[in-house]
């Protein structure tokens, strides 16, 4: 464990915990944030002293996406949403632009080192150690991605080995040559170099490696994509949560029996999307306690997850989501009054070892989706067996329709691969 104390803490023990770190952090916020300030006053805080309790954190407002975006439109470049003079921030960062449009971040060197400690619990509950040697195949452009992952290996230790300005080849050859021993990249990355070395004859059985991290994407929580990952490196392959305005919030331990959610430094809560109402499986709230320059209190995540029962076998006490991230709510398409996640198309389609990617077509239908699923196949009688694996999956009949081999975009980052025409 990275922190055993922390990570085994006891329910009431671990509120405590909380509850001290968020009333230390709501001080600071009131006396300067011009942007909770504002929420909060609405809502009937105006001092430290109005937070008495879970119920009065409970009655906070909640936050979105489109508010801090209307906050950065409203005062740029970089919003209210600050608690100390500029001066003060050292870290710059912007969210993809993939669900909208992009957030810019700032972190001052107190929240950049809470960054990479977060980042610590992910790579130990992975197994890394100070042994390791961590490769992070990223372009560390201003999108955050995995800077942190970078700082965080550094932090625990290991040798971390940056892996931008060099196309898939190049970044195969160093892992041969450097003996990498942990890869930090998307699902899509970590499959598209499988492509790659395969295409090029690369055994990547006699790499080192021996553990792979993922994050930017819920595919690492898809047991058939996890499944395709591992079968291609031969290595154990872990899923992460995190997001630019977030922070590093989810981890998975030995077990892999769901992400472990790092209630030391993050606040969890589960509300039904419709009503607010507290529930198992839902969309996923979170308080960051760490990043008081800017800070992000009962942010809607727009993710649906589902909250696992019982404990962990590996003994931490950190509440776990089941199955990891289920899929984002704004992602769900209707498809003949169906609900369908493309998370769920990708569990079927990357159960056929043939195909080496897809990609989503919705077309919009009056007030329906419309769905075609492209998929890089030679034949006709290959596209339909992943048809009738769909509907048996999904309850659901979609068009599965074969396009030529390497036709279909490739992704570094985040995979796009919901096009609505």
């Amino acid at each position: 464990m990275f922190d055993r104390t922390l990570e085994t803490l006891g329910p009431e023990r671990l509120l405590e915990h909380q509850w001290r770190r968020f009333r230390a952090m709501a001080a600071e916020l009131l006396a300067a944030n011009r942007f909770v300030t504002r929420k909060w006053r609405a809502a009937g805080v105006r001092s430290v002293e109005d937070l008495r309790g879970w119920d009065d954190f409970r009655r906070l407002p909640l936050t979105t996406k489109s508010e801090l975006v209307s906050d950065q439109a409203a005062h740029p470049p970089f919003g209210t949403n600050l608690t100390y003079s500029l001066e003060r921030y050292v870290r710059i960062h912007q969210t993809s632009g993939t669900s909208g449009a992009p957030l810019r971040w700032l972190d001052t060197q107190e929240s950049w080192e809470w960054w990479a400690r977060c980042w610590g619990f992910v790579l130990r509950g992975a197994g890394v150690g100070p042994a390791d040697r961590v490769f992070v195949p990223f372009s560390f452009g201003l999108f955050i991605g995995f800077w942190a992952g970078f700082e965080g290996a550094r932090a625990l230790g290991a040798l971390a080995i940056p892996g931008g300005g060099q196309d898939s080849p190049t970044r195969l050859a160093w892992m041969e040559a450097l003996g990498v021993t942990v890869l930090v990249c998307t699902p899509s990355y970590a499959l598209h170099l499988v492509e790659v070395a395969r295409e090029r004859g690369i055994d990547l059985a006699k790499l080192p490696l021996r553990i792979t991290v993922h994050a930017g994407e819920p595919g690492a929580g898809i047991p058939a994509v996890r499944a395709r990952i591992e079968d291609g490196w031969g290595a154990r392959a872990f899923d992460h949560g995190g997001m630019t305005e977030m922070g590093a919030y989810g981890y998975e331990c030995g077990e892999q029996a769901g992400l472990h959610i790092n209630e030391s430094e993050f606040i969890l809560e589960v509300i039904d999307p419709v009503t607010a109402a507290p529930a198992r499986e839902g969309e996923l709230v979170l308080t960051n306690l760490g990043r008081v320059g800017s800070p992000v209190v009962r942010y809607r995540t727009g993710d649906r997850v589902r909250l696992g029962t019982g404990s962990c076998p590996c003994g931490r006490t950190f509440r776990r989501l089941e199955g990891g991230i289920l899929g984002r709510l704004d992602d769900m398409l209707i498809v003949r009054g169906v609900n369908v996640f493309p998370a769920a198309i990708e569990g079927v389609v990357r159960r056929f070892p043939a195909i080496d990617e897809f990609q989503i077509e919705v077309l919009r239908d009056g007030e329906l989706d419309e769905v075609r699923v492209l998929v890089e196949l030679e034949d006709a009688a290959g596209a339909a067996r992943v048809g009738e694996a769909l509907r048996a999956s999904l309850g659901i009949r979609l068009e599965v329709a074969p396009v030529p081999l390497r036709s279909l975009p490739r992704f570094e980052l985040k995979a796009r691969r919901v096009v609505r025409r």
